[in-house]
């Protein structure tokens, strides 16, 4: 499942510019022609934050549709699998949209986070 990796670098990513803040949720771009599931990856996020900043964090997916562009007519359509066919007949096409893995936004808090071990360190 190459979904757990490709959140594990999200959350790296996301804790990482939440400079110690907590994070509550994340807005994620994904194209339909990315071959993410997005089930899979709302599941491998609650996974993958365990233990991190963005630990019970809200995942948000918003699904970018295909587009594409024939070389041959100038036709511009949607596209909903990886091998795109003009309505022409031609497959000299250029796909614009859909291949997109982005994070949009996220929420974090004012604070920083405390570390986990905050109550039983001792101030210096």
């Amino acid at each position: 499942m190459h979904e757990m990796a490709i959140t594990q670098s999200v959350i790296d990513a996301v804790c990482e510019h939440a400079a110690g803040a907590r994070v509550h949720s994340v807005l994620l771009e994904v194209g339909v022609l990315c071959a993410i599931v997005p089930e899979a990856m709302q599941f491998c996020f609650e996974l993958a934050a365990e233990g991190t900043l963005a630990e019970g964090a809200r995942l948000e997916i918003d699904a970018v549709p295909g587009r594409a562009a024939c070389r041959s007519c100038g036709a511009e359509f949607t596209v909903l699998e990886p091998i795109a066919l003009c309505e022409c007949g031609s497959a000299d096409v250029e796909i614009r949209a859909g291949h997109e893995l982005r994070i949009r936004s996220m929420e974090v808090s004012r604070e920083c986070a405390q570390p986990v071990d905050a109550a039983t360190t001792p101030p210096r």
